[in-house]
């Protein structure tokens, strides 16, 4: 089996660890003469000292202590890391690229040619009328999305009564809190013995107060839901709006619209899609597609054209702004040049293997996969091993883990997205370490990771009260 190591640097400070730069030499710096007043300046500063290998080195080290999507396969089940291209970085890092996001549209018309083109793309592919790029992250967009239905809804004198949003119990945790702070009361929809929106339940629950159902197609089982017809004239009938939760679009690609469904609002994750970089606190995008008679409601401005040209117009309809600018400029251009590269048959090759992907490592592995047919992602059950557990154990197998523990339909959930770009030596290099922690013993599996740089840490505290700078470390 191949295994990657996280390197562990043997210092004297740190706890054994790459030592930080304020723990490495440095140099204090007295203030200069200055006109600002004296609470806004310093008595002196302690800077690294340091050559340029030396600093250089550092930052090797410390990104040979991590894990990444340039190591090896990452396949969190949902969120989709996918491997990003290094051209769409050559063409973000070109000095053509850097433009400054104010600049007046006649002297941007190369950038707004840009997004008039990929906003193209992104309605075709998704079987929209019209779509912004604003919303700058997945979240955003689906904020985004239901404030646009909620105008919709008030424009048509329903706004007070449109007072719920219905959501699967298995949906991501962004959807509730969406329409939560869109300040919609949230219905839970249970799902059916297939792990499929109950019709029944869905029935029951739509009515006069429904704004919109929040639906995911693929679902997180990554199940197709079958009844997509059905249920989308079940909440149009009762005057509600049908919203597509862009995260599955993987599966789709080249081959079913969301439009086409009965969709009438959906976000695009292009950081699953279309291969932009995915987390890292960085900025992201999440463009929105709407349907025939939604677009008024679009975020301002819009791009259009004017004969040759291309402008910005602003509907008087509109929800207002969601982001200072049209967008994140230069992750929106990695998803067109990606786009652009592969074209319609690429589109719809990277869904054909992505699918493949997704049911050739399931097949590869031993252990219950208990909803299927799947798409391009599946739920694995880890049995009677903490899921968790089982997680931190494939680290010791040198690749990342799927998601764990949702959703929570499948117990000790194992939750896999291989995705189109990886290869079948590296889906079998998954396989195997899925097996080889399914042979370990409970004590082997409890006390994992052991090859990691960082052992078992105290997620609750890591995610409540993180230690984010080196002063608060010191302190």
């Amino acid at each position: 089996m191949q295994r990657h190591r996280q390197t562990k640097w043997d210092e004297t400070t740190s706890e054994g660890h790459e030592p930080l730069l304020s723990e490495k030499d440095s140099t204090r710096h007295e203030p200069e003469d200055t006109y600002l007043p004296d609470d806004l300046t310093r008595d002196g500063i302690e800077l690294p000292s340091l050559s340029e290998p030396e600093l250089v080195r550092h930052y090797t080290r410390l990104s040979q202590m991590n894990y990444g999507i340039d190591d090896g396969p990452y396949p969190l089940g949902s969120c989709t890391m996918k491997y990003n291209p290094k051209f769409t970085e050559d063409i973000a890092g070109s000095t053509a690229a850097a433009i400054h996001p104010d600049r007046d549209p006649e002297l941007s018309q190369g950038a707004l040619q840009v997004y008039h083109e990929l906003q193209d793309y992104l309605s075709r592919i998704g079987g929209m009328d019209a779509v912004t790029l604003q919303p700058p992250a997945g979240a955003a967009g689906e904020l985004t999305g239901i404030l646009i239905a909620k105008a919709y809804h008030e424009h048509n004198g329903e706004g007070d009564e449109r007072e719920e949003i219905l959501v699967p119990a298995s949906a991501h945790g962004t959807n509730f809190a969406s329409a939560a702070m869109a300040g919609y009361d949230i219905v839970e929809l249970p799902a059916d013995d297939d792990g499929r929106v109950d019709l029944d339940a869905l029935t029951e629950a739509v009515g006069e107060t429904t704004a919109a159902l929040m639906l995911t197609n693929p679902n997180t089982l990554g199940l197709f839901e079958r009844d997509i017809e059905e249920i989308a004239d079940i909440v149009h009938d009762a005057g509600g709006l049908l919203y597509y939760d862009g995260a599955n679009l993987n599966a789709l690609l080249g081959r079913a619209r969301p439009g086409d469904m009965g969709f009438d609002v959906m976000h695009f994750n292009v950081h699953k899609t279309f291969a932009t970089p995915h987390g890292g606190g960085g900025p992201g995008a999440g463009p929105i597609g709407v349907r025939e008679g939604l677009e008024q409601f679009l975020p301002t401005p819009q791009v259009r054209t004017d004969g040759d040209e291309y402008t910005l117009v602003e509907p008087d309809e509109s929800i207002g702004k969601v982001h200072g600018s049209m967008g994140n400029w230069l992750v929106l251009l990695k998803a067109h040049a990606y786009i652009s590269r592969l074209g319609d048959d690429g589109l719809t090759d990277t869904s054909a293997k992505a699918v493949l992907n997704a049911n050739y490592l399931a097949e590869r592995i031993d252990l219950e996969v208990p909803f299927e047919p799947f798409h391009h992602e599946f739920v694995a059950s880890a049995g009677e091993t903490d899921a968790a557990d089982f997680a931190k154990a494939m680290l010791d197998n040198g690749v990342h883990p799927p998601t764990t523990k949702w959703p929570e339909i499948v117990d000790e959930a194992l939750m896999t997205e291989p995705t189109e770009a990886e290869s079948k030596r590296s889906l079998e290099q998954l396989a195997a370490a899925f097996n080889a922690v399914s042979d370990e013993d409970a004590d082997t599996i409890a006390d994992a990771p052991q090859t990691t740089a960082a052992k078992r840490i105290d997620q609750t505290t890591a995610a409540r009260d993180p230690t984010l700078s080196w002063q608060q470390l010191s302190e």
